[in-house]
């Protein structure tokens, strides 16, 4: 009788740790948003008048709302915003430099709260953040695989800066980094999928009788995930145009772990079979759903007559060259429109206070300050948006750290030497510094061009799981001693309650609550962050 009862007992003890376990996966990532949600929606309010860009996203918004397309609006229409009686666009067209999914997303929090609360101009963006930060965890749980890694990347995203300032300013990069990040995660999630396809694949053809060949390997069109992140790729370019970049550096990811896949797969060509036919089938998957999708959300353009070019005259002289000449003149004319869009953003060189070189940014050099007013009191308001620094230094630290240890390890693998470790999976660490350089080295092909510092917020995911690979290291397997696993646990652990000092500390110069002027002034560590 002994035997069954300590057979129940154990099975009851099983039970009870799987429950605490699912319930702790369900906390710690519940308790993270928490922590998003009251960074980004306390106090959203505040400041009640359009900061920096917001004079031109919101106003779009509502224009889009009301209208279908961007208009301007009446001289003064700021200061009848912050009045609470916006009022109405004029109707007449306006040229803008960013695709309109963003403003209609923003566009979103003006009907639910009403353009005349100014939470309302900041909702869509507020809401944008909170779910980039549920990404950010969902992204680091697929890579790494920890829940403790998970809930990591996500507080430190959810405490960070220029997330935060990036999520309370009706601005599009926010929006941007969320599409990006959900295409990311369609891109990770294809890997696993192609992997067991391929593995399949392989098994029928071999298991033939007679075996049939596998030499070029398979061209695999149900990748319904490779889809998903070419729609989600689309979204991001409907938002802002240089999401492109990160589409196409995500693409050429893709086909190289195509490669690597069947060379591990023993597939005899795996190179040329991947570039000839598994390649082309991936193009043909991604770039016309991107293209369509990005199409779709100029919707308001094509369904109205007021937008910017949108009733321009195609005669012989402007009408494009060869087949194209017989497409609709409506699209003629948006193409017409994203060409003057691009000649815009490559020319655009205006000075700015604050603007800030791509080479700059990894130093931290100038933080974008979007808002400032003195109140008379001793106190002002102020939205800097500085990053959390000890987050940011140590963030770009651990790039280079894992660029240099990559490079060590790739160099040992030639010499046929032994090297150290990964801390983490090659494909992981792979897609980390894709999402970095596709979203930080394409502007340092423009140097002229005015650039901002707030631009990183679409790299800021990739940062935050370069630093939780790193911080992962001092993390010691439950194989470890006793006093190696806690004195991994205190480095992680201090690191963090010092990240979360400082954003405490930083809070009122992301938040524009009014604080003493000398207090704002401590915010200053460099001369170059006023």
């Amino acid at each position: 009788m002994t035997a069954p009862a300590s057979t129940g007992a154990l099975s009851t003890g099983a039970s009870l740790t799987d429950a605490r376990r699912r319930v702790v996966c369900i906390a710690v990532p519940a308790a993270v948003l928490a922590v998003a949600a009251a960074t980004r929606l306390i106090g959203l309010e505040q400041p009640g008048e359009l900061v920096f860009d917001e004079t031109y996203y919101v106003k779009d918004a509502e224009s889009l709302r009301q209208l279908g397309f961007e208009s301007r609006w009446p001289d003064g229409a700021n200061e009848l915003w912050a009045a609470g009686a916006p009022g109405s666009p004029t109707g007449i067209a306006s040229f803008v430099a960013h695709p309109p999914l963003g403003k209609w997303i923003i566009a979103l929090g003006l009907a639910a709260l009403g353009p005349e609360n100014p939470a309302g101009w900041r909702l869509g963006t507020a809401l944008a953040g909170i779910v980039l930060v549920g990404l950010v965890m969902l992204l680091a749980h697929l890579l790494l695989g920890r829940l403790v890694l998970t809930g990591l990347a996500g507080l430190l995203i959810a405490i960070d800066g220029n997330a935060i300032v990036m999520s309370r300013v009706a601005l599009l990069d926010g929006i941007l980094a969320l599409f990006v990040v959900l295409a990311v995660v369609f891109i990770v999630l294809d890997r696993r999928h192609v992997a067991r396809r391929l593995a399949a694949w392989l098994e029928r053809r071999r298991s033939s009788d007679p075996p049939l060949s596998t030499d070029w390997g398979p061209a695999l069109w149900a990748r319904p995930w490779l889809i998903a992140a070419a729609i989600a790729f689309g979204l991001a370019t409907a938002v802002k145009w240089n999401a492109l970049y990160l589409l196409a550096a995500f693409a050429v990811l893709t086909v190289i772990a195509d490669m690597l896949d069947r060379r591990r797969a023993g597939v005899a060509l795996w190179a040329s079979g991947t570039l000839l036919k598994q390649a082309p089938t991936s193009f043909v998957l991604m770039i016309p759903a991107a293209a369509l999708t990005h199409l779709l959300t100029w919707w308001g353009w094509f369904t109205t007559t007021g937008g910017y070019g949108r009733e321009r005259v195609i005669t012989d002289d402007n009408r494009l060259p060869g087949i194209l000449s017989g497409l609709p003149d409506t699209l003629q004319n948006w193409w017409a429109y994203q060409v003057s869009v691009y000649g815009y953003h490559v020319g655009e060189s205006s000075p700015h206070n604050y603007e800030a070189g791509a080479l700059s940014w990894p130093l931290l050099l100038r933080p974008t300050y979007m808002h400032y007013r003195d109140l008379g009191d001793g106190t002002a308001e102020a939205i800097t948006g500085i990053p959390n620094p000890l987050i940011w230094w140590v963030a770009v630290a651990s790039v280079i750290t894992l660029v240099v240890l990559l490079v060590v390890v790739a160099a040992n693998r030639m010499r046929g030497a032994s090297g150290p470790p990964l801390p983490a999976s090659g494909w992981a660490l792979a897609v980390i510094l894709t999402g970095i350089a596709a979203g930080w080295l394409p502007w340092l092909l423009y140097p002229e061009r005015t650039t901002f510092f707030f631009y990183t917020i679409v790299i800021t995911p990739f940062l935050v799981l370069a630093l939780t690979v790193v911080l992962s290291t001092a993390l010691a397997p439950t194989s470890a001693s006793n006093d190696r696993r806690l004195l991994g646990a205190a480095i992680v652990i201090g690191f963090v309650a010092i990240a979360i000092v400082l954003s405490v500390f930083f809070m009122p110069m992301w938040t524009g609550w009014p604080v003493d002027v000398g207090f704002i002034r401590l915010h200053y560590w460099l001369p170059s962050w006023i």
